[in-house]
């Protein structure tokens, strides 16, 4: 098993940009995106990552990726590192890579919401809507939403995102574009949320993000139904009226609010159990959804 993790890339000859998370790579005429182990929290980078936790993302996006080929192109070229220069055929990369298209993103956050939670709930509590969205009177933390609800959010280049109202989205990108990704983003967590009960998971959210291909087609780019960008929750656990225990980093973060952390750098090192009981929970959410053993356990 790995003990340690992978929290930075070199790679001597091609441009590199450093995301919170990932280091992302031109090469050639598409980009290399390289999960590494790092983990944000509070738009906050910690300076001790959670080992394989890159490897999680990375194959559970190519998981969905491949199942929802009938439903959506994306932009994913190859994950295998024989596909890529020598430069980067390393064994620390190995499950973390995607080569993929180059493409122009659309500048929303699509955030699909089947449950009540995190900032859905802060909002509710205030004005009983999320995003401009009235909801029925009387709902509780955690509780199933009568539909899905489409929710985006602006792409901050730093800082928090800021949830918006589809008026809001609208403006942003036409209402043609915004009616096809707020259709195609219900469509795709819907069958994942579906598939993902029969496998004792609850999404009760998740984002997705969309881009144009050189032709000018809207395809699925970036990350998709991770322990990153969702919420997973145990439905053998599920109990509305409170938080819920989680297989993402939400793990994380009520360790944080535990600490009283003010969510300004610098972070804290996270202690070694916090580190371990994150790690596992990112491996659980994969074994659960894809039926398969972590390769790297």
């Amino acid at each position: 098993m790995e003990t340690t993790a992978l929290l930075t890339t070199s790679i001597p000859g091609y441009p590199k940009h450093s995301g919170k998370v990932r280091d992302i790579y031109t090469v050639g005429d598409n980009l290399l995106i390289i999960a590494t182990d790092r983990i944000s929290a509070y738009d906050v980078v910690f300076p001790n990552g959670i080992p394989d936790k890159g490897r999680v993302l990375t194959q559970l996006s190519l998981f969905w990726f491949k199942r929802f080929e009938e439903l959506t192109a994306h932009h994913v070229i190859s994950s295998s590192l024989k596909d890529l220069p020598k430069e980067f055929r390393r064994d620390e990369l190995d499950g973390r890579v995607m080569l993929c298209k180059k493409c122009r993103p659309i500048p929303l956050e699509c955030v699909v919401r089947g449950y009540l939670a995190g900032s859905g709930w802060r909002e509710y509590t205030k004005t009983q809507s999320v995003c401009g969205i009235v909801l029925p009177s009387g709902l509780k933390e955690s509780a199933k939403l009568p539909a899905p609800i489409f929710t985006p959010a602006t792409k901050a280049q730093s800082g928090h995102d800021e949830n918006i109202t589809p008026e809001r989205a609208i403006e942003l990108v036409g209402k043609d574009v915004f009616t096809e990704i707020q259709k195609r983003s219900i469509d795709l967590y819907t069958a994942a949320a579906d598939y993902a009960a029969e496998r004792g998971i609850i999404i009760a959210d998740t984002k997705f993000e969309w881009g144009y291909d050189s032709d000018g087609k809207i395809i699925l780019i970036d990350e998709v139904l991770t322990p990153d960008s969702s919420r997973f929750w145990p439905a053998k656990d599920y109990k509305p009226g409170k938080k819920q225990p989680s297989f993402d980093k939400q793990f994380v973060r009520d360790y944080l609010d535990k600490i009283k952390f003010n969510r300004r750098p610098p972070a804290p090192m996270l202690p070694k159990e916090i580190v371990q009981k994150t790690r596992q929970k990112y491996i659980q959410a994969y074994t659960m959804l894809t039926g398969q053993s972590f390769p790297w356990a």
